[in-house]
């Protein structure tokens, strides 16, 4: 094992808590400092009188068995394997997703499908050569009128701006691997026992209640193995010198101040924030300043009927409401829900701290939230009661030149602040999956307790997260993401 002072892990989410997890293999302990009085960051569950939420809707997934493994060990019971059922809302109609064929031309009818095949057939052949933003490189993949009926409003209610001004980056991202031609072999002729796409898996695993779950279980145990997890306090400060963070200074929620030593700090806390503790030279302060987050507004309803609707999730694409995405918590696990005769919505909304829907009163959010679900189609009971659950940052932006003030901040990281790994969704600005960051956290973790030198920046939501589990040591990669940019 490698030689191990204090750690200090910044962040109880997927990433803190996993880098904490392996490094307690390996008889290292240190403290966690957590803002909020929760774990799991934004895979947390969220319990009120007896209806617990998912904040967002967390498919258990992965390529890594590794990972399968860990959380099967941090849970500590089978996971569920439920059925996966989503479906898109648009002009009045829900429509299957993933496409069916039938269901598609039936809410489309014959002109609508031909006209959007012809649209598809025109970007195919003439393409954009170098698409710089979401819609040019969506339009390239499915054509103009599917870009516009199933990914323009809902990506624009995600990101609160036009398509035009988000990084094609994101959408080759998240949305690669799928096509059009693809879907509708699928839909038509069912799989060809090739690889499964994998935003269009039918079943997932999921905690019997919730993820907040695994990741509460997950605190105790290391709280049993000896790491200390500061609840309700801030990172306020740190202390640089010869290279590396010495200090790091925090405040409890009661006032109390305390300033921790460090020999290797794991930052999950959002990168624009932690840049501002390091006294950045002005290139890279302003890099920093110029990254941007989207928030989150989870409205969740407790209706007097049960199984208003068979989805896990709708998306939202009408632009006539506010809404996003709903979630059916009953159908992720009946757990979920403790009177049976009951179903307990969540209405999503994405938006901007300090915007009109963030500021508004929770009961104004809840009446809002139970009109949208009706102007769906989907109420179908009378309302007992609603919760709001506001998420600040839980989206980091892919604006355009995101990428050129992110290599600056990786750049001056990598050559002045030697025992600071970023790690996880914020720490690392990318729209990363739960698994995904866990990876970016065991290649940190064992970095500090097997001695080895890989990047984990490296991860990303492709074939590079496999090299966590590689034993060999390796010189550090330039994300595919990162290097495409330049």
């Amino acid at each position: 094992m490698a030689n191990s002072g204090p750690v200090i892990i910044i962040g109880a989410g997927p990433a803190g808590l996993t880098a904490a997890y392996e490094l307690s293999k390996h008889g290292i302990t240190g403290t966690i400092i957590e803002a909020d009085d929760v774990v799991g960051g934004i895979a947390r569950t969220v319990e009120r009188d007896g209806y617990r939420f998912d904040i967002g809707g967390h498919r258990f997934f992965t390529k890594v068995p590794e990972i399968e493994r860990i959380w099967e060990e941090m849970l500590g019971e089978p996971m569920l394997v439920r059925p996966r059922l989503s479906r898109i809302y648009y002009d009045g109609k829900f429509y299957d997703y993933p496409l069916k064929a039938a269901n598609a031309l039936r809410n489309m009818g014959v002109g609508s499908a031909a006209l959007c095949v012809a649209s598809y057939l025109k970007a195919r052949l003439r393409p954009v050569r170098k698409p710089e933003n979401f819609e040019q490189w969506v339009t390239n993949q499915f054509g103009a009128r599917l870009f516009n009926m199933f990914f323009k409003a809902y990506t624009e209610k995600v990101w609160g701006c036009p398509c035009t001004s988000i990084g094609a980056d994101w959408a080759a991202q998240r949305i690669k691997g799928l096509s059009l031609g693809k879907a509708v072999r699928q839909a038509l002729f069912g799989s060809s026992g090739g690889p499964v796409v994998k935003t269009l898996i039918d079943e997932f695993k999921y905690p019997r209640l919730g993820p907040g779950q695994l990741w509460e279980n997950c605190a105790a145990k290391l709280r049993s193995n000896g790491w200390r997890i500061e609840m309700k306090t801030r990172v306020t400060g740190m202390s640089v010198a010869g290279g590396e963070v010495r200090r790091v200074k925090i405040r409890s929620a009661d006032g109390r101040e305390e300033s921790l030593e460090a020999d290797y700090v794991f930052s999950s806390m959002p990168l624009r924030e932690l840049v501002g503790m390091l006294e950045a030279p002005p290139a890279v302060a302003e890099a920093a300043d110029r990254l941007s987050y989207r928030d989150f507004l989870t409205v969740a309803l407790v209706i007097d009927q049960p199984g208003l609707f068979p989805d896990n999730w709708i998306y939202i694409h009408s632009p006539d409401v506010r809404v996003g995405r709903i979630q059916n918590y009953g159908n992720w696990s009946p757990a979920m829900v403790p009177d049976k005769g009951t179903s307990c919505v969540g209405m999503e909304y994405f938006v901007f701290q300090g915007d009109q829907l963030w500021n508004k009163e929770d009961s104004e959010l809840v009446s809002l939230a139970y009109d949208e679900l009706g102007r769906v189609g989907l109420a179908g009971g009378k309302l007992i009661k609603g919760h709001v659950v506001r998420m600040p940052k839980a989206y980091p932006v892919y604006d355009p030149g995101y990428a050129g003030r992110l290599d600056t901040i990786r750049a001056w990281l990598g050559r002045h602040v030697s025992n600071l790994y970023c790690i996880g969704r914020n720490g690392q600005h990318r729209y990363n999956n739960q698994d995904h960051s866990m990876a970016t956290a065991l290649i940190a973790a064992r970095n500090v307790a097997l001695g080895e030198d890989r990047d984990p920046w490296a991860v990303n939501d492709d074939a590079q997260y496999h090299e966590i589990a590689r034993t060999e040591r390796q010189a550090p990669m330039i994300p595919r993401m990162l290097a495409a940019a330049h």
